[in-house]
């Protein structure tokens, strides 16, 4: 029973850096499919409401000892790429788990859009599809490679 837990939050700490590593993990622990799915999606979710409520905290805490505040009289506009423009937060949230990190895709969630429910939703919905199409890859992606890494005869 311990030995489970304890292999299930190695995984769930590791996809809470690097969502891939989730599955990976997952799979090399030899946790049940559902419950390496679970863990991934749950990791990622930590990350999102960490940065969501706490965020602006963090980032004031951390901006102001190391970067002190410096008079500007004018602001520049901020600019936005094609891509944000284009898709926003719903873009973000469906690439953070692939490409970005949960850690960089919150920074960029908070960046772009002030509502909390609105980026839970989104981020939600994105773990939960990438941790079931991920983790089915991992799993059964890796035991069709050894199948037939395995029939291969020498000649």
């Amino acid at each position: 029973m311990w030995e489970e837990i304890l292999k299930a939050f190695s995984v769930y700490l590791s996809a809470m850096i690097k969502f891939i590593f989730g599955p990976i993990g997952g799979k090399a622990a030899g946790l049940h499919l559902i419950t390496t799915m679970v863990v991934t999606a749950v990791a990622m979710m930590t990350v999102v409401f960490a940065f969501t409520y706490f965020g602006e905290y963090l980032r004031e805490k951390i901006s102001h000892r190391f970067f002190p505040k410096k008079q500007s009289p004018e602001k520049s506009p901020k600019k936005r790429s094609a891509f944000l423009t284009k898709y926003g937060l719903a873009g973000i949230a469906f690439l953070t788990p692939i490409i970005l990190t949960p850690i960089g895709g919150m920074l960029l969630a908070v960046g772009v859009s002030s509502n909390r429910e609105k980026i839970i939703f989104y981020m939600l919905i994105s773990a939960c599809v990438w941790s079931v199409i991920l983790t089915l890859a991992v799993y059964f992606g890796y035991d069709a490679v050894m199948n037939a890494v395995n029939k291969v005869q020498p000649v």
